[in-house]
């Protein structure tokens, strides 16, 4: 798959550094230290024991049986070389040869507690980086000539630079560019030299409170990484913040996140919080900046690392966090927009299924559609376990809303599950047993090959009447077990987009279980140790859940979703579960709802230039090159920007009147669903 940047200067991931990127004059050169006065970093004796149990854990007992060996050995080398220069601005082709007598040892190094690998690619980074420090200044002196034709290569290199000059020239445009998108956001000079100024100070600072734990983390990331990229390691205090999160309990904007490329992307957008509040937050979405709310200037946060960036965003209720947004649909050199968060807490109850009843017109025949929305396969368990009898739930709020909508005498109900990460396995198990008869929903297949069924054993069944249910490439984990298994039991019809494709289940593992004698606190290891598959045998693993009725996409599964992810576990395929399908929905009918929605395509005039603008951003995000002239990249993003606006319904000044297409599509299908089966 081809990789493309998004006008960002590549850096390194770890350290959190970017380099700004004015034409003015900029002269100030500053000195850097990591960690010590030296500059060189070593790993503690606690990182010795850590990494050899690290290592045994992952060749023993993570769920894909993979050894680590020389071949994986090699896998860790390039990810770890990678996660410091992965667009090869650093490290030269030489340096790479003198590291490459580590690339076949690492397994025996790593079993043995040696980590040395990684704190001598990191000296070698060090230096590389003081010295291009030492020239960016220069180079932004000089100022850029905007008015020639001149393109910067997008995709990231394969290949390591083989003198400096080459780097230098990679620099130059990287920082043409940069100078270019900020120019073209309304930076005056002056201004851009001031942020210029600010950001190197900010970083200074940053990269001196660099040390070893840092380094070691970074290094068994990529140990972990190389089994699949759901395994990690959080040291002590990256698993605090890891537990602070999935408490909910956190005051800030609601989100989850992680480093992808450079960037800092949204993995989720919680439910209830005020992110998913603002409707202008998505899985995705990448950060640019970050700003306080007296803040006159952004902290650009490219390259930073993911707990870094937590902190900046993280603060105390009713605060305000401004951040600077690249959409997930964003193209090569696009400007990023500005969101305003007030911070807040995240609220259970604000995570609740929703409805609405809307009505159709549908072949001269009126209808009634009940529309539930689901945002997160929510449970209170802290509620549960202190014995209270209403405690929420997704399942007993759905259960009570289907109710309610058969009193409003609705025709058929349409469940939205786009961006609902997942959440609840159980409650995903038991709101499908409101729509069918008992029996299984999803398997779960262990490390040691034992296979679990997860059944719904309630034989009532509350809501009979025609069903859809709506995704897109965001609908994960729990939302493609209960969407898998409305469509293998043939209960419903799934209209949208294939979902995210997570077929595996992780646990957390505090490594001081295995080294009790421990004086320091050491790190946790997030382990896969099981595999999700529905209910007909097929994993949930890379497919997720194709559609019955496929809406076009600003996404493929190989940007977004885990055929994305390097080193994901493969798709396979178990026996089928004995379940008997309902057959309400059967192939005669999704042909002829194929048929009609194919002709309303042919016709529909939104639809037409819906599906113009997808084309456009996908053909555009995967261009090999960048153009560095100001009135093309000008006119490139405006017509961007524009058609962004319309996939995200986000024509109308008017907030709460977003045209949605694939909702109203979908409302649609169903009615002409109902219609035949009237």
């Amino acid at each position: 798959m081809k990789k493309v940047f998004f006008f960002i200067l590549p850096i390194c991931l770890v350290l959190g550094f970017v380099i700004a990127n004015e034409p003015a004059p900029f002269k100030k050169i500053i000195s850097l230290q990591i960690g010590d006065s030296t500059g060189i970093l070593q790993p503690k004796p606690e990182h010795m024991k850590e990494a050899a149990l690290i290592a045994a854990i992952l060749n023993q007992h993570h769920y894909s049986n993979i050894k680590l060996d020389d071949s994986l050995s090699s896998v860790i080398f390039d990810e770890y070389i990678e996660s410091y220069d992965n667009y090869h601005i650093y490290f030269t082709k030489g340096d790479i040869a003198k590291l490459e007598k580590y690339r076949y040892e690492l397994d025996d190094l790593l079993f043995n507690g040696d980590v040395s690998f990684a704190y001598e690619t990191f000296a070698i980074f060090h230096e590389r980086f003081k010295q291009r420090m030492t020239k960016i200044p220069l180079s932004l002196e000089k100022g850029f000539d905007f008015t020639i034709d001149e393109y910067m290569d997008a995709e990231l290199p394969e290949a390591w630079f083989e003198s400096d000059e080459e780097i230098n020239e990679a620099w130059r445009k990287l920082l043409k560019s940069q100078a270019l998108s900020m120019k073209l956001a309304g930076k005056s000079g002056e201004d851009i030299n001031e942020t210029i100024q600010k950001r190197y100070e900010r970083y200074q600072n940053l990269i001196s409170k660099y040390n070893s734990e840092d380094v070691f983390q970074s290094y068994m990331n990529s140990l972990a990484s190389a089994f699949d990229p759901h395994t990690s390691y959080f040291s002590p205090i990256s698993a605090e913040n890891f537990e602070i999160d999935m408490s909910l309990s956190l005051e800030g904007i609601g989100a989850r996140l992680y480093s992808k490329d450079d960037y800092i992307t949204f993995s989720e957008i919680i439910a209830g919080g005020p992110a998913f509040k603002s409707k202008k937050l998505f899985e995705g979405d990448r950060i640019v900046g970050v700003a306080q709310e007296e803040d006159t200037s952004y902290v650009n946060i490219i390259g930073w690392r993911t707990d870094d960036a937590v902190q900046l965003i993280r603060g105390p209720k009713d605060t305000k966090v401004k951040l600077q947004i690249l959409a997930a649909e964003a193209t090569v050199g696009s400007i990023p927009s500005e969101v305003t968060i007030v911070r807040d807490k995240i609220k259970l109850e604000e995570q609740a299924a929703t409805k609405e009843v809307v009505p159709i017109e549908f072949k001269n025949n009126n209808y009634n559609i009940g529309i539930i929305t689901i945002p997160s396969f929510y449970r209170n368990f802290e509620a549960q376990r202190e014995g209270v009898k209403d405690f929420e739930s997704t399942q007993r709020d759905v259960k009570r809303i289907l109710n309610e909508l058969k009193e409003d005498n609705i025709d058929g109900i349409l469940i939205d599950l786009r961006r609902n990460g997942g959440g609840s396995l159980q409650e995903a198990i038991e709101l499908t047993g409101l729509f069918i008869p008992d029996g299984p929903v999803v398997q779960v297949k262990n490390a040691d090959g034992s296979i679990d069924v997860g059944e719904d054993t309630d034989p009532e069944t509350v809501y009979e009447g025609p069903l859809a249910v709506i995704v897109d490439r965001f609908s994960a984990s729990a939302s493609e077990i209960f969407t898998g298994a409305i469509q293998d039991y043939k209960r419903g019809v799934v209209i949208g987009e294939q979902t995210f494709g997570k077929g595996t289940v992780q646990n957390l593992i505090p490594l001081e279980r295995f080294i009790k004698d421990s004086d320091v606190k050491l790190g946790q290891l997030k382990l896969t140790l099981a595999k999700y598959y529905r209910i007909n045998g097929s994993s949930t693993q890379h497919l997720g859940v194709s559609p019955d009725i496929a809406f076009p996409s600003p996404f493929t599964a190989e940007e977004y979703g885990e055929s994305a992810q390097p080193n994901a576990l493969p798709w396979d395929q178990i026996k089928s579960s004995n379940y008997e399908s309902i057959n309400q929905v059967n192939d005669k009918i999704i042909t002829q709802l194929n048929l009609s929605y194919s002709e309303r395509l042919a016709s529909n005039k939104e639809l037409q230039e819906l599906i113009e603008s997808i084309d456009y951003i996908k053909n555009n995000r995967d261009r090999g090159r960048l153009s560095l002239n100001e009135a093309q990249r000008k006119k490139e993003l405006e017509e961007e920007e524009a058609r962004q606006k319309k996939i995200r319904g986000e024509e109308k000044d008017d907030e709460d009147k977003k045209y949605d297409p694939y909702l109203d599509e979908g409302k649609r299908i169903l009615a002409e669903m109902i219609s035949n089966i009237g």
